[in-house]
């Protein structure tokens, strides 16, 4: 299933059916049709240390098909669950195949998390196997005999006699044919979580059909890509869904090779030389990770060979969008989605006017809406609820063992978003926010993004995260924590200068009465700014005081 061609969105959008099969693996599509011993590479792995290696389709095949047959032997049977935690690597992506190539659904998990985390899901998805590094075996250890479902740890890089299993060692004893099941489109492949920015983390459920209802949505924010000799990267984690489906699976459905690095945190110096050193064509960096590469001086950067950058996961802003402009000599691909259902809004700048700031236009085949609590459509400029209808192939197909939550997450047939946001006249769609980073001051009801993104505009901010703190008079007032640019140091007269700005470019109402320098900010390990943590500090503070 193919985008139509086109010349302008609107064509597009007229031509555009979906044509899902019955049956579909995931496996198949991204990977084993690609294994003729051509030679053909999937994967460039630089390791911690510099050095690389490529591996090609043939030898994915082979390791993949191999693993199934050690899950199958360990006694795991389709339907049974496999937790990966595990960074940017081929076993990471040997991993999921082998679990989808089984039946056996794979689970997402980040190295970041702590040993609660990790509990957690193993107990939330009975999984029977655990797949880490050895720098994650003694979490994983912690919590071991607190999961009773968990029959083994295997161990990618790790040979010295410990409780868990060394992956390659083990199997070297292994067929390396295996006989993919024939998988039905809506089972389910494997189960990401909720970021966790409110409330306790949902299992999602993602069935097979996810990467044929994401493929055309792709192809219209890589411009008809990927394409024969892209390469692509990103810092984004394969453990959450921007890394393992906009990058490393959108990327082997095309047959084009990836690449994966280990990376100890984010550089963004380091960012570039990725980008630089392996010609990297197509990128997802996200809004923070575009922030910070912006405080890269262009001298002591690289001339890249980028055609495609999407980002996502919040708005970029109208300054972070120009600044991409003139650094990369590209127009950004926009992208609106979560967990539940990704790439529902977007842009493609060749065949829209991409208007800064907006998140887009609704996808090909998806219908997206303002609407109201109730469902129902609002009209052009008012603000309500980012919805999308429901049925979709891109989307998930209930919360694990939780259908309250699952019927909760839809009014009539509108899955809400969570996220606010306005439609303009010509079908544009602006992102004003969480439902719940939503500030009501002095009856106003006011988003944090635009004045983050107005924040920005200072060379002397890096990081610029907005909320509302409790207030008597005013219901809550508007604090900004703001990160500063190596160069800055904090002041009260760099407050002054700050709130002066927001009150030039914003309104009264939006200007922060607070701003609080900070070293750093809270982070989900997708790249988002947990607003939710900072305002539960600033109650805390309140509390005390």
């Amino acid at each position: 299933m193919d985008l139509p061609v086109g010349d302008s969105y609107e064509r597009i959008c007229e031509q555009f059916t979906w044509d899902i099969p019955e049956y579909f693996n995931i496996a198949d599509a991204v990977c084993d049709r690609w294994a003729d011993d051509s030679g053909r590479i999937a994967m460039t792995h630089e390791a911690f240390d510099g050095s690389t290696t490529d591996y090609t389709f043939s030898h994915i095949k082979r390791s993949s098909n191999q693993l199934a047959n050690l899950l199958t032997n360990l006694g795991l049977h389709r339907g049974d669950r496999v937790l990966v935690m595990l960074t940017q690597s081929p076993e990471c992506a040997i991993s999921h195949l082998a679990c989808f190539k089984s039946g056996i659904v794979s689970c997402l998990a980040s190295v970041l998390f702590g040993p609660d985390a990790i509990k957690h899901r193993l107990l939330a998805t009975d999984a029977k196997v655990c797949i880490t590094n050895s720098a994650n075996l003694a979490k994983v250890q912690e919590v071991e005999a607190q999961c009773p479902s968990l029959l083994q740890v295997i161990v990618v890089d790790e040979e010295s006699p410990t409780k868990a299993m060394p992956l390659w060692s083990s199997l070297k004893g292994q067929a390396e044919t295996f006989q993919n099941v024939r998988t039905h489109s809506e089972e389910t492949a494997w189960i990401s979580f909720t970021s966790g920015t409110t409330g306790q983390p949902k299992g999602v459920l993602m069935p097979h059909r996810i990467l044929l209802g994401n493929k055309p949505l792709f192809e219209y924010y890589y411009d008809y890509g990927p394409r024969p000799g892209d390469a692509l990267w990103s810092p984004a984690d394969w453990a959450w869904i921007a890394g393992l489906i906009n990058i490393l699976l959108i990327g082997w459905y095309s047959g084009c090779k990836v690449v994966s690095t280990d990376m100890k945190g984010f550089d963004a110096q380091e960012a570039f030389r990725i980008l630089g050193d392996h010609k990297i064509t197509v990128s997802l960096l996200t809004p923070t990770v575009l922030k910070l590469m912006r405080q890269i001086d262009a001298e002591a950067s690289r001339e890249l060979d980028l055609r495609v950058v999407l980002s996502g996961g919040e708005a970029v802003g109208k300054e972070l969008a120009l600044w991409a402009d003139e650094r990369f000599g590209l127009t950004i691909s926009e992208g609106f989605g979560q967990t539940e259902c990704n790439g529902m809004i977007g842009t493609n700048p060749r065949l829209m006017k991409v208007r800064h700031g907006s998140l887009g236009k609704a996808m090909p085949g998806s219908v997206c809406a303002i609407v109201d609590d109730n469902g129902q459509v609002v009209a052009s400029g008012v603000q309500g609820n980012i919805a999308i209808k429901r049925p979709h192939p891109a989307m998930f197909t209930g919360y694990l063992d939780n259908p309250t939550a699952t019927e909760a997450k839809f009014v009539n047939d509108w899955m809400m978003t969570g996220d606010l946001g306005e439609r303009d006249e010509d079908g544009f769609l602006w992102f004003h926010g969480r439902t719940d980073d939503v500030i009501t001051s002095s009856g106003y009801r006011i988003g944090p993004t635009e004045i983050e993104d107005c924040l920005l505009k200072s060379p002397d901010v890096q990081l610029a995260a907005v909320v509302g703190v409790p207030d008597e008079t005013r219901g809550e007032i508007i604090k900004a924590f703001i990160v500063l640019a190596e160069t800055a140091q904090p002041s009260e007269l760099l407050a002054d200068q700050l709130k002066e700005l927001v009150k030039t470019h914003l309104a009264k109402h939006e200007v922060p009465r607070l701003i609080e320098f900070a070293s750093e900010l809270p982070m989900t390990t997708t790249g988002k700014i947990m607003r939710r943590a900072l305002r539960d500090t600033e109650i805390s503070r309140q509390k005390t005081a």
